[in-house]
């Protein structure tokens, strides 16, 4: 019996008992579409989080640490330490080798959402993922002082519609400490789902900001001053601080002396920091999660090959007579291993060639609603070497794990396996 006999008859066997090689083969194929998808999903979701803001250069606020300055900036989580003054940013804005400049002005909210103000450049210039541009679901930027930009995650959560009511609180709670209920906005847009923080973001003009501030005074409202909406118009709305800015440079290689230049910055106390340093310092942070997803990733084949492996044992003692007389007509022990060896390894390689296919099919299938949902893009390509690397793994220890049973096959007497029980 030289190989191909083997092989073939291998093949020929698990026809023969192909409902439960087919669970098992099925089990196998699920179970590898689920390593190679989880490692794709970990790997664009990586890829997702470092280009959560992508195309700016630089991030600059007041001096604190960069991962902090990132976090309220880009995530809106947490609260500045302090501000730039207006002249501040000016003088950033009029630097040498700076093509563009967006502010932010943080501090207030909606009903438990983040209020930026910003100016028009915001949503010309921002960029996530792979440098994708905002977009408009419905309605446009604002153009009135009291007009609204909502992220999707907003307007689905609150239900609104261009054209809705809306009123800024102070405060980041559900419901803030007081209200601006006297210079109410209108919703003039909703921008399409990004995945990102700005879903959970409104968006007015740093005017605005300035106009429901003009009657407050460290974070109150001044006794006895009441400016209207439509005196508001009139006055001088020019900001007097900023909370960050986001920066767009002539050339990458420009980011590092410019970076330099604003650290060094003696007029007020500045950071400027690289978004994608910041990023990776950040999901440093957060590693655990990943080695909980490669972990999980090994536990799910070794459940898959423990389930071949056991169907292999549970076969053999149905197959004792089968085997015995492949013995009687003069196949050596390691015939008999080389048989239990090639179903396992048939198994694992079409195990592989179906968790492939399947893969592809539910990505396929996902790829739109991950993308609308969650703003998660799975980029779908051809398998890459890490993959194939993976998969070949995989068989191996497929082919591994089927030794185990054919050692066992190789132990059974021929006189055993002929002996009828009754």
């Amino acid at each position: 019996m030289n190989r191909f006999p083997i092989i073939a008859l291998a093949v020929g066997s698990l026809i023969n008992r192909r409902l439960t090689a087919g669970l098992t083969l099925f089990a196998l194929a699920v179970s590898m579409m689920l390593v190679l998808g989880v490692e794709k999903v970990r790997n664009e979701a990586k890829a997702s989080f470092a280009n959560t803001i992508s195309g700016t250069d630089l991030i600059v606020g007041a001096r604190s640490g960069s991962v902090q300055l990132l976090l309220y900036s880009v995530f809106r989580i947490g609260n500045a330490t302090n501000n730039i003054s207006w002249n501040g940013y000016q003088n950033i804005a009029r630097r040498p080798g700076v093509a563009w400049t967006v502010p932010l002005s943080l501090g207030d909210s909606h009903r438990g959402y983040k209020v930026l103000g910003t100016t028009g450049d915001y949503f010309r210039h921002y960029r996530y993922g792979k440098k994708r541009n905002l977009a408009f679901a419905s309605g446009q930027p604002f153009d009135d002082l009291f007009d609204a930009v909502v992220g999707w995650d907003v307007a689905q959560a609150l239900g609104y519609k261009e054209g809705d009511p809306l009123v800024v609180a102070h405060g980041l709670g559900r419901q803030g400490f007081q209200t601006h209920k006297d210079k109410p906005f209108r919703v003039s847009g909703i921008l399409a789902k990004t995945g990102t923080a700005v879903d959970r973001t409104v968006h007015v003009s740093l005017e605005a900001i300035e106009a429901i501030h003009v009657d407050w005074k460290s974070g109150a409202r001044v006794p006895g001053m009441a400016v209207s909406a439509d005196q508001v118009r009139q006055m001088d709305l020019t900001p007097r601080t900023v909370t960050a800015v986001l920066v767009g440079t002539e050339t990458r290689f420009g980011a590092f002396g410019l970076m330099r230049s604003i650290n060094d910055y003696r007029g007020e106390p500045l950071l400027a920091i690289l978004p994608g340093v910041a990023l990776q310092e950040l999901w440093d942070l957060m590693g655990t999660a990943e080695v909980a997803l490669s972990v999980i990733s090994v536990f799910v084949i070794v459940a898959g090959l423990l389930g071949m492996v056991t169907m292999l044992l549970a076969g053999l003692n149905e197959r004792r007579r089968e085997l015995a007389i492949l013995r009687s007509v003069g196949a050596h022990p390691r015939h008999l291993f080389a048989l239990l060896v090639s179903e396992a390894a048939s198994l694992s390689i079409l195990g592989a060639i179906l968790g492939l296919a399947l893969l592809y099919g539910v990505l396929a299938i996902a790829q739109p609603i991950l993308d609308a949902q969650f703003g998660l893009y799975i980029e779908i390509t051809l398998p890459n070497r890490r993959d194939l690397f993976t998969l070949g793994l995989m068989v191996t220890a497929g082919i591994v794990s089927g030794t185990f049973p054919a050692w066992r096959a190789c132990r059974q007497a021929l006189a055993d396996g002929l002996v009828v029980r009754i």
